[in-house]
C-alpha cells in the first residue's frame, strides 16, 4: 500500500473567491465555496501537489443560520448554532449534504456524487467526516431512506438512560442556555434537556461547552457507574452502521471519525468488521487523544490509523517554538510502542492554530523542519491543511471564534492565500508573493517525494539521536537526524529547527550502517532530494558533514 498523503480542505472556504470578509457576515455578504469549485482543473492541481487523498471537511448537512426553508429544509434556531455558517460537527441530517455547497440546492446530493466521480477520475481518493458522538440539537433527517427511523424518534424521554434510547435525558428539567441570555433572542426550548456532546450531564451548558450538540447513547450508562448494555445490539449502533453504509455505498474511500474515543471501542469493532466485509479498501481514521487507549482502538476498535496529536504534533509544536529539545522527538515515537506506522502525522488541521499565527510560530517557514520530520519519519499517513503550504496565518477575526490563530469552521469567509492561488479558477503563482511561492514549492517537493520514494513509502527507520548527544558538531536541542533504508538505498534526513544556518556533522554509527546493510565505502550515488541535485557526501570516520540553512532540512539519498 502506498503512503497515504492527505490534503484536508473545507469546501465552504476553498472555492469562495469573494473577498468581502465582513466579520459575522452572512452567506449573501461573504459568499461561500461550492462543490463545483473542485472542477477538473482544481483537482488536477491538488493531485500535482502529490496527494493521494483529499479530505472534504464539512460535507454532511449541519445546523446553520442560513434559511433554506424554501427548499423544504427546516430552519435552525440561532441559539443552537455557532457562527452564521454553523459547525460542520453539529450534524442535523446524516443522510444529506449541506445546501451551502450546492449551486442548485435541490440537486445538492447529485452535485456531491458528481464531485466523488470527478475526484476519483483525478486519481484522488476521498475521505469524509463521520461524527459518531453527537448531533445538532435540532437533528431531524428529511432525506433519510424510507426504512430508516430517525434518531430519538422512539426514545423514552422519561428515563435518563435506556439502552435503546439514542440520546441521554435529564428528566423534569428544561435546557437553559446562557447564549440565549447573551444575545437576547427568543429562547430555544428543549424539555427534557438532553446531555451535551462533550459529556456535560447538566441542563445548563456554558458558552465553552458543545452546547449546540447532544450526545448519542451507545449503551453506556454513565449515571449508573458506566455499566455497558451491548447485548442485544443497541439501537444507536444499528443506526450508525446504516449511516456509514449509506456513504460507503457512494464510493467514499475512508472516514475520519470525529472524537472516536468518546464512543465505546466495542462499537468500532462491531461496525468496522461489518463494513470492511463489504467495502474491503475502506479506511477508518480515529481522532483520539488518550494515549493509553491507542492500542485498544487499533487492535480492539480495528482502526487503520489514529491522530498523533498528543505525541508527535505537540512535541513538534514545542520544538518549533523552542519549548522542548529536538531530542524529545525520539521519546515521542518510542512511546508509541510499535504503532508508529498506524499514526496520522500533521502540524496543522482545522482544530489547531496555524503555524504562521501569532499564537504558534508567527512565521510559516519555522514549520518546515517539523514538516520534514512528520512527513518522512515512517510509512504512516501525513496530512497538510489547505493554506498551510502557502503560509496562511489564520489571524482573521471572522466571527464566532474571534482572532484565535485558526481558520474558522463556523463562519462564511474566504482564505486569502487560497483565493490568490486559485486565481478565479485559473490557479498558478501570479498573485502569490515570492515567499509563498517558495514555501509552496517546498511542500509540493516534499509531498511528491513522500509519494514516489520507495525508501519513504516502504523503508525502515533508524533514529540517530543517541549517537549524537555528545557530538560537539551537532546540537541535539535544535537538530534532529535519522535514517530511512530500503533495499540498496538509504536516506539521511536532518532537520534544523535553529533560526540560524549551521555547519554540522552527523554521526552514523557502525550498527546503523549494518542496519541499512551498507558500508560507507560502498556509497556511489548521492542526491540532495529537496534541492533535486547531485551532491557530494563528505564522510569522515562515520560522520557526515552538512550545511543546513535556518529552519530547513536535508533529505540526502545515497545508494551503492
Amino acid at each position: 500500500m502506498s503512503k497515504i498523503l492527505i490534503y484536508q480542505v473545507l469546501p465552504r472556504l476553498f472555492g469562495n473567491d469573494k473577498d468581502t470578509n465582513k466579520e459575522n457576515g452572512t452567506i449573501e455578504e461573504n459568499g461561500v465555496g461550492k462543490f463545483s469549485a473542485f472542477d477538473n482543473k482544481a483537482l488536477k492541481e491538488i493531485a500535482k501537489m502529490g496527494y493521494t487523498h483529499i479530505w472534504y471537511t464539512g460535507v454532511i448537512e449541519h445546523a446553520t443560520k442560513t434559511d433554506y426553508s424554501a427548499s423544504g429544509i427546516p430552519t435552525d434556531h440561532a441559539d443552537v448554532v455557532k457562527g452564521n455558517a454553523g459547525s460542520p460537527y453539529a450534524i442535523k441530517d446524516y443522510y444529506d449534504v449541506t445546501p451551502d455547497l450546492a449551486d442548485d440546492v435541490d440537486s445538492r446530493m447529485a452535485e456531491f456524487e458528481a464531485l466523488i466521480e470527478r475526484t476519483h477520475k483525478a486519481g484522488l481518493k476521498i475521505i469524509m467526516d463521520f461524527v459518531p458522538n453527537h448531533v445538532a440539537r435540532q437533528y431531524k433527517s428529511d432525506a433519510k431512506p424510507r426504512k430508516i427511523v430517525d434518531l430519538g424518534a422512539n426514545d423514552d424521554t422519561s428515563q435518563s438512560f435506556v439502552p435503546d434510547n439514542n440520546f441521554y435525558y435529564i428528566p423534569g428539567q428544561q435546557l437553559e442556555l446562557l447564549k440565549s441570555k447573551i444575545e437576547g433572542e427568543g429562547a430555544y426550548h428543549e424539555s427534557p434537556a438532553r446531555v451535551t456532546g462533550n459529556d456535560f450531564f447538566g441542563n445548563n451548558p456554558s458558552i465553552n461547552d458543545w452546547y449546540e450538540t447532544v450526545k448519542l447513547n451507545y449503551g453506556v450508562d454513565y449515571s449508573g457507574g458506566g455499566n455497558k448494555y451491548f447485548t442485544p445490539i443497541p439501537d444507536t449502533w444499528i443506526k450508525m452502521y446504516e449511516i456509514l453504509a449509506f456513504w460507503a455505498s457512494k464510493k467514499i474511500d475512508g472516514f475520519r471519525c470525529d472524537m472516536a474515543e468518546m464512543v465505546p471501542v466495542e462499537f468500532w469493532n462491531w461496525v468496522t468488521i461489518q463494513l470492511k466485509s463489504k467495502y474491503k479498501s475502506l479506511i477508518f481514521i480515529a481522532e483520539i487523544y488518550k494515549t493509553e487507549e491507542y492500542h485498544n482502538y487499533i487492535h480492539g476498535g480495528l482502526f487503520d490509523y489514529l491522530y498523533d496529536k498528543v505525541g508527535l504534533y505537540d512535541t513538534l509544536r514545542n520544538v518549533i517554538c523552542g519549548y522542548q529539545p529536538t531530542s524529545d522527538i525520539t521519546f515521542s515515537w518510542q512511546r508509541l510502542n510499535g504503532l508508529e506506522d498506524r499514526m496520522l502525522n500533521f502540524i496543522e488541521n482545522h482544530d489547531e492554530q496555524r503555524i504562521a499565527s501569532d499564537f504558534f510560530a508567527k512565521d510559516p517557514v519555522k514549520g518546515v523542519p517539523g514538516m520534514i520530520v512528520a512527513a518522512t519519519m515512517n510509512t504512516n499517513p501525513v496530512m497538510v491543511y489547505f493554506g498551510q503550504e502557502l503560509g496562511e496565518s489564520g489571524m482573521d477575526k471572522e466571527g464566532f471564534s474571534g482572532t484565535d490563530g485558526r481558520t474558522t469552521i463556523f463562519d462564511y469567509w474566504s482564505v486569502d492565500t487560497i483565493r490568490r492561488w486559485r486565481n478565479d479558477g485559473k490557479f498558478g503563482n501570479s498573485r502569490l508573493t515570492k515567499e509563498e511561492i517558495k514555501l509552496r514549492k517546498f511542500y509540493t517537493t516534499l509531498i511528491n517525494l513522500c509519494r514516489d520514494e520507495k525508501t519513504i513509502t516502504d523503508g525502515s527507520f533508524f533514529d540517530l539521536m543517541y549517537a549524537n548527544y555528545e557530538n560537539p558538531h551537532f546540537d541535539p536541542t535544535r537538530q534532529y537526524a535519522f535514517l530511512r533504508a530500503y533495499k540498496k538505498e538509504a536516506l539521511l534526513i536532518v532537520s534544523n529547527f535553529d533560526n540560524k544556518d549551521v555547519d554540522i556533522s552527523v554521526n552514523i554509527p557502525q550498527e546503523a550502517f549494518g542496519y541499512i546493510n551498507m558500508r560507507p565505502t560502498q556509497i556511489k550515488h548521492v542526491t540532495d532530494l529537496l534541492a533535486n541535485k547531485q551532491t557530494a557526501l563528505i564522510i569522515r570516520e562515520n560522520s557526515v558533514c552538512l550545511k543546513i540553512p535556518a529552519n530547513s532540512g536535508k533529505i540526502i539519498r545515497f545508494s551503492i
